[in-house]
């Protein structure tokens, strides 16, 4: 196997992670997205690339199993970043994590009085952090897709979750009333690899920085 893997999750992620890898020399031999390859070979010899789901980049990669990884701040979050060294961040995936309730709903209203809302997300640890120093009681139930119906069939007064453009939102008539943080994507590295391959590992940490640099949507949040 090569001397490093690079972990990667499908989806619009990959889809602009790709170009930022292949300006650092590193292009799939396959195609990601059709091949049925779990780890491809790429034009980098002495790297390959896998592919897993979002959720367990950064556990490939604390433990060692990948080198590095792309993975967007808000799967960190969630992750917690132990044993993580995150040098970059790609200016890729961007988005924003907000709450949002029906057009209907009286959120202000809510929380001015106190009462205990139910939050339905995916992002339990963060939305719990948030509402904790904002101190509001809530309710918070994990669900993992379909997020907008909850408002709708009456699961949850609220959800936290990803909007990038919010069309979704819109479409389901619901709105955004907070907004705790914007998201992008970031490289994170194995502390043991960046050490034990340091003369592989920093050249391409350098490449796919000025490959990020060159972006003109890169943002830092």
């Amino acid at each position: 196997m090569p001397a490093l893997t690079i972990a990667l999750s499908k989806g619009r992620l990959l889809d602009e992670a790709l170009p930022l890898l292949a300006r650092a020399g590193v292009v799939p031999s396959e195609d990601p997205n059709t091949s049925r390859k779990l780890i491809l070979a790429t034009s980098a010899a002495h790297v390959s690339l896998v592919i897993l789901r979002a959720t367990d980049v950064p556990t490939y990669v604390q433990y060692g199993a990948a080198d590095l990884g792309v993975a967007g701040k808000d799967i960190l979050l969630e992750h917690g970043n132990e044993g993580l060294y995150q040098p970059l961040d790609l200016g890729i995936g961007l988005c924003r994590l907000v709450v949002a309730t029906r057009r209907d709903f009286d959120w202000k209203g809510s929380v001015q009085r106190g009462g205990r809302i139910r939050v339905a997300t995916k992002y339990v640890r963060t939305a719990r952090e948030h509402f904790a120093a904002k101190g509001m009681h809530v309710d918070l139930i994990k669900l993992y897709g379909s997020m907008e119906l909850a408002p709708l069939a009456g699961l949850a007064d609220a959800i936290v979750d990803l909007v990038s453009t919010g069309r979704t939102l819109q479409a389901n008539d619901l709105v955004a009333v907070e907004e705790i943080m914007p998201i992008s994507a970031r490289l994170i590295v194995n502390p043991g690899a960046l050490k034990l391959k340091r003369d592989l590992a920093k050249p391409l940490v350098d490449a796919l920085a000025a490959a990020a640099a060159a972006r003109p949507e890169t943002v830092s949040a």
